[in-house]
């Protein structure tokens, strides 16, 4: 019998395996949904009434100067402290090697006095080699689109709006290059936040800095062009300045994260999977229900239609999924009328689309249920601390790695091809790197993420020791082992908690990796620049700072080109 899906608390879900759900390739179409974090913070700003304010605006007539805007939540105040500057073309790159930015910016923990400002104004340029409090929450910097900032201001200063197709064609006026939090560079570490409710979630500090940037370049570019222009300059339409988002460049950085913390991993999935399970129990759709469906999968496919970029494997995923959501439109019109008709949905996404299309499809089944699904968010973080069972015996290590990593056993880790890649920490900004193991020198102080090697290397040696031997006395004689027989012991309630493939093959693509991470943050119009990098936009079509209401707080996924002739969501 299905549970009655009003009440999601009898709903006992039948999850996708981790097999299925944690391999590379499929984390590599992973797509937002409304449980993604920045999603989550709209709503939780939205719900609460969060109002937001200018405290300081000492800008210059070229846009360089210093700027404070004031996040008020209902018991705490968050402060961007934002540095402008001017950037000689020769010392702009977005590569984390980059030591000069036209922004820099902290989340300040309040309201910053004279005095903070002043200090912050010393440190925060410098970023890395800057020296900050407890009282920051966040270090960022970035850089603007120049070409379409000019543009921008220009087109307002003479006194009309900025051609809409460039600005669909890049989509942002500025791009993160980092987004610094939880203790890095002497921040505040998480522990100091993580009691808020506004904070519990995952990356909710992350997400507001980035919020309140793009609130503060929509005063920037209006600035400047009334600067220019005097009389003459206009403002820029709400809805242009709504379809912009913030860009991002994430690179390798990023994905050492997921392996180092699996049990908050298996949060994210098993929230998101719960989500789908939900769903697809629900027995019966409304007529209203399915029409409104269609017309959000009407939105996602105007919205993929102008998801364009230059990577020619990604363009060609993208081809195939824009012929899969018309094809799911289709479908949908009859298909619905089925018991249990979301889990027909996904059965035949299933067995007919690209893993593309089966996310996006996933996605999309979310969005329309957030009276079923939203309450997973709090789920979403976690305070577990690995620990060590000395005590447990090699006959429960044994059974662990049995029950949880069969998948090792797929990969014979004597060929070359299964270790060829190690991943390192680069002397000068101790960021992550891929190098190749039998070609590169430093394979012997690699990060220690290969799960996959140390539980096959482990596995062959528990072999030759008895069932009754505990790991004191195992790991008197084998100390290398410590650091995996901690993880195997720790991650057994954790299902979602590795990716079950090998990270060291030649074949493996971090790419992957980071839009699985990006996906969870909420960000779209992935633009992969190679197997190590990717663009991507963030808040793009979210309501401006004060546009912040419940009516708006859900609306503004899969934004489209303004003055288009586009169906308009109904959630």
């Amino acid at each position: 019998m299905v549970a009655d899906s009003k009440n999601p608390k009898e709903l006992n879900p039948d999850l996708r395996p981790p097999r299925q759900v944690m391999r590379l390739e499929r984390m590599g179409a992973s797509h937002q949904t409304r449980l993604s974090f920045m999603r989550r913070l709209i709503r939780r700003m939205a719900n609460e009434r969060w109002s937001f304010e200018c405290l300081r605006f000492d800008v210059d007539a070229d846009g360089y100067g210093t700027a404070v805007y004031a996040a008020h939540a209902p018991e705490h105040t968050y402060s961007l402290v934002a540095f402008t500057q001017e950037l000689a073309p020769e010392k702009r790159t977005d590569r984390v090697i980059a030591e000069n930015w036209d922004a820099t910016f902290n989340l300040f923990d309040g309201v910053p006095t004279d005095d903070d400002i002043a200090r912050l104004a010393e440190n925060t340029p410098k970023q890395e080699a800057g020296r900050f409090l407890s009282s920051e929450l966040c270090l960022a910097r970035g850089n603007k689109s120049l070409r379409l900032f000019e543009h921008m201001v220009s087109a307002l200063a003479s006194g009309r709006q900025p051609d809409i197709d460039r600005l669909c064609d890049v989509g942002y006026l500025m791009r993160t290059t980092a987004v610094y939090g939880s203790g890095k560079f002497g921040c505040a570490d998480y522990q100091k936040i993580a009691g808020r409710p506004e904070m519990a979630a995952p990356f909710q500090a992350e997400m507001l800095t980035v919020f309140l940037i793009r609130g503060l370049l929509f005063d920037l570019v209006n600035h400047v062009a009334s600067a220019r222009g005097g009389s003459k300059a206009v403002t820029l339409r709400r809805d242009f300045a709504r379809y912009l988002g913030i860009g991002n460049s994430t690179g390798l950085g990023m994905a050492p994260f997921l392996i180092y913390h699996p049990h908050l991993i298996n949060n994210w999935v098993w929230a998101r999977e719960t989500a789908l399970a939900r769903v697809r129990a629900v027995t019966s759709v409304s007529s209203e229900e399915a029409a409104d469906f269609g017309k959000l999968i009407g939105k996602a496919r105007h919205f993929v239609n102008e998801w364009n970029v230059k990577d020619n494997a990604q363009t060609e995923r993208i081809k195939i999924l824009r012929d899969e959501l018309a094809n799911l439109a289709e479908w949908c019109q009859t298909g619905l009328s089925c018991s249990a008709p979301w889990d027909a949905v996904v059965r035949y996404a299933e067995a007919s689309y690209s893993l593309e299309g089966q996310e996006l499809t996933n996605s999309l089944l979310l969005e329309a249920y957030g009276d079923l699904v939203d309450d997973l968010g709090d789920s979403m973080g976690t305070n577990m601390v690995p620990k060590l069972d000395p005590l447990m015996s090699v006959k429960g290590v044994r059974d662990l790695i049995n029950a949880n990593y069969k998948w090792v056993q797929e990969t014979d880790f004597s060929k070359h091809s299964s270790q060829q890649r190690f991943w390192y920490y680069s002397e000068d900004k101790l960021e992550p790197r891929l190098g190749s193991r039998y070609t590169e020198p430093g394979a012997e102080l690699e990060m220690p993420i290969a799960v996959a090697r140390d539980v096959s290397l482990l596995q062959d040696c528990l072999t030759e020791r008895g069932d009754d031997e505990t790991m004191a006395e195992f790991l008197m004689l084998k100390p290398e082992f410590r650091q995996i027989v901690r993880r195997i012991q720790s991650v057994a309630n954790s299902p979602y908690g590795e990716i079950q493939d090998n990270l060291l093959d030649a074949t493996v693509r971090p790419l992957d990796i980071l839009r699985f991470k990006l996906a969870f943050f909420g960000v779209s119009k992935f633009d992969p620049k190679s197997d190590l990098w990717t663009r991507v936009n963030m808040y793009q079509g979210a309501p401006l700072l004060d546009e912040i209401s419940q009516e708006k707080a859900n609306g503004w996924i899969f934004p489209l080109k303004p003055g288009s002739d586009n169906p308009a969501c109904p959630l």
